[in-house]
């Protein structure tokens, strides 16, 4: 039987900690022993066959999950997952700027992560992460413990004013109108 010799998966659209449950929990019932997951990645123990692999692929993606084979999709779920870590590490105290952020983990030059980034998702870094940045104003208007103003300090927006801006010019509705609806709207950070 030919074995794939990786001790290292990559895997798509895993981008949450139920993601890591769910993908630890697919490897139990197929038997394939790992030693850690983590966001977007899985450390093997042993080698796969070609069999285990495609039984495994075939498993995630009816999860929604995608193995990742090319060193290009790597770059590209590693650019997603530090500006996740960077919208969520809190953005009032932010000394640093998000490009500056993804170049000094990556070591590649923005203007080529910016450029790889836009041809294969067909928006930009910056389009991502305001994405991003909406999507955690949605979660932050439906808890209902914050007031606009603190969300968009929490969120790194100017002002209320800003986040309100941007906030309609991504979903069509305005913030308070969104706070009547609630999460009917909201979207899961792997469909955004």
């Amino acid at each position: 039987m030919e074995e794939i010799h990786q001790k290292k998966l990559l895997i798509k659209n895993m981008v949450c900690q139920r993601c890591i449950l769910t993908v630890e929990t697919v490897l139990k019932d197929l038997n394939i022993p790992f030693s850690k997951v983590v966001l977007g990645e899985v450390d093997l123990t042993n080698d796969l066959s070609i069999d285990q692999l495609k039984e495994l692929d075939k498993a995630l993606v009816k999860l929604g999950f995608e193995l990742i084979e090319t060193r290009v999709n790597k770059i590209i779920e590693d650019i997603k997952k530090l500006v996740l870590e960077y919208l969520h590490e809190g953005m009032p105290d932010r000394k640093r700027r998000l490009s500056s952020f993804i170049t000094s983990v990556l070591h590649y030059d923005y203007s080529y992560l910016s450029d790889l980034f836009s041809s294969i998702e067909g928006l930009t870094i910056e389009k991502y992460f305001i994405r991003q940045r909406v999507e955690k104003v949605k979660e932050l208007i439906v808890y209902d413990q914050l007031s606009l103003t603190e969300i968009a300090y929490q969120t790194g927006f100017s002002s209320v004013h800003h986040l309100s801006g941007q906030f309609k010019k991504e979903t069509g509705i305005n913030a308070s109108h969104f706070k009547k609806i609630g999460a009917v709207r909201r979207q899961s950070i792997d469909e955004a």
